[in-house]
């Protein structure tokens, strides 16, 4: 066994060198001087070595502590190699443990993963309603009344989706707390029949054909913004998501062949997409081109051409025209053509669907629906921009607007118009 007056004596050597202590424990002298504990054992048959400190640091009595509590490890089944470097990531983590710490991390992987900007936003927003009440919080202390509280007071505002929403992102916090060893249990799963369930509301959206074409001609007499009138006509013989179509890039368009290539980044589902071009949206294209062909983006902001234009541009121009929310809304030119199209009875449903990116409710189903169907695509796509100019062409009126403004609410660089509304 080695002695205090051994190990102070020992010099360094031109090559590394061992002094056993017994039963695995050796100290190693290395060239520099700085002597190093080890431990060496078996375990499942492989021989391994542990590194238990540094001397003077860890003492000679230290190492032999550190030793014995090693080879009780063993004998009860125990890696201590193994428990070290598990010690040694829990600790990591460890350091971050309030809520709002987790949070923060859980929300730069979901951006690494390549989640929305959009969607990034919104649970940024959500988070931040909760860190006042439970962000400084260990994690793994917060019980489920204290979750229920962040809820409860975006439900008194009577914004019971918004704490829908809340519950499933505070859920997510505490799934990624589990997996990063910083609690124990996700108490936010406890809460889903807690809240109140918000009535299910779809996109306000015209379907009747008549209503349409005089939808599609008041369009017409637009006077806003141009970038905001192209994307508003665009809009229903695309049948993009509106944030797809606002954040189109010139990159993405072919007009050789008549397509729109949509990253999957960029895309609900995340999967690439591609959309047929009439040949009415490529005349309507080369028009937009001398307006922003220049620029990244197909209809930029105005305070801002570097961005894409508002997300309310389009919806605020259909205000301007006369339309209110319960009446049509950007999104509703899908549902629109959703429905026009089903009706005609002669496109196969699942090519529409394809056509509006949707994705296949039973997973069993959509492990085989694959296919494209472009060609049914590409023909039905331009024969729903010849039917929309004919619904166009055959309307007798137009809808008055109720708004003169010199500016549509969403078409400058902040999303708000600075214009003066007068009746």
């Amino acid at each position: 066994m080695l002695t205090q007056l051994q190990i102070t004596s020992a010099k360094p050597k031109a090559k590394p060198y061992r002094l056993s202590d017994g039963q695995g424990l050796y100290l190693v002298v290395q060239t520099t001087g700085s002597k190093l504990w080890r431990f060496r054992y078996r375990y499942g048959g492989l021989q391994k070595t542990l590194h238990l400190g540094p001397w003077p640091t860890t003492s000679l009595a230290d190492a032999r502590e550190k030793c014995r509590a090693a080879r009780k490890a063993i004998a009860a089944g125990v890696d201590p190699v193994l428990e070290k470097k598990r010690a040694k990531i829990e600790s990591q983590f460890a350091v971050a443990t309030s809520f709002k710490e987790v949070a923060i991390e859980w929300v730069a992987k979901c951006e690494r993963e390549g989640l929305a900007e959009i969607t990034l936003g919104k649970i940024r927003w959500l988070l931040g309603m909760a860190y006042p009440m439970i962000g400084s919080h260990p994690i793994n202390g917060i019980t489920p009344i204290e979750a229920l509280s962040v809820l409860r007071k975006i439900e008194a505002k009577g914004n019971y989706e918004s704490a829908r929403r809340m519950r499933s992102v505070l859920s997510r916090v505490f799934r990624y707390g589990i997996a990063t060893a910083r609690c124990d249990r996700d108490v936010a799963a406890d809460l889903r029949g807690a809240l109140t369930t918000p009535k299910t509301t779809h996109h306000a959206a015209i379907v009747d054909p008549d209503e349409v074409g005089i939808l599609l001609k008041t369009m017409d007499g637009y006077t806003g913004q141009a970038v905001t009138r192209m994307a508003m006509r665009l809009s229903p013989h695309l049948i993009a998501r509106p944030g797809e179509l606002r954040q189109a890039e010139w990159s993405e368009i072919d007009v050789a062949k008549a397509i729109w290539s949509i990253p999957a980044e960029r895309m609900k589902m995340r999967r690439p997409h591609r959309v047929p071009l009439s040949a009415q949206v490529l005349e309507m294209i080369e028009e937009l081109r001398e307006i922003s062909g220049h620029r990244r983006f197909l209809f930029p902001c105005l305070g801002n051409p570097k961005r894409p234009m508002s997300e309310n541009g389009v919806n605020q121009a259909l205000r301007r025209l006369g339309y209110q929310t319960e009446e049509m809304t950007a999104h509703g030119f899908r549902a629109m053509a959703a429905t026009l199209l089903n009706e005609m009875g002669r496109w196969n449903p699942d090519a529409i669907e394809r056509q509006l990116a949707h994705q296949e409710a039973s997973s069993v189903r959509r492990a085989y629906a694959r296919g494209e169907y472009w060609d049914e695509r590409v023909t039905m796509m331009q024969h729903w921009s010849d039917y929309l100019d004919e619904l166009r062409a055959t309307a007798t009126e137009t809808r008055e607007p109720r708004l003169v403004v010199k500016k549509a609410k969403g078409e400058s660089k902040a999303g708000r118009s600075r214009g003066r509304l007068r009746k």
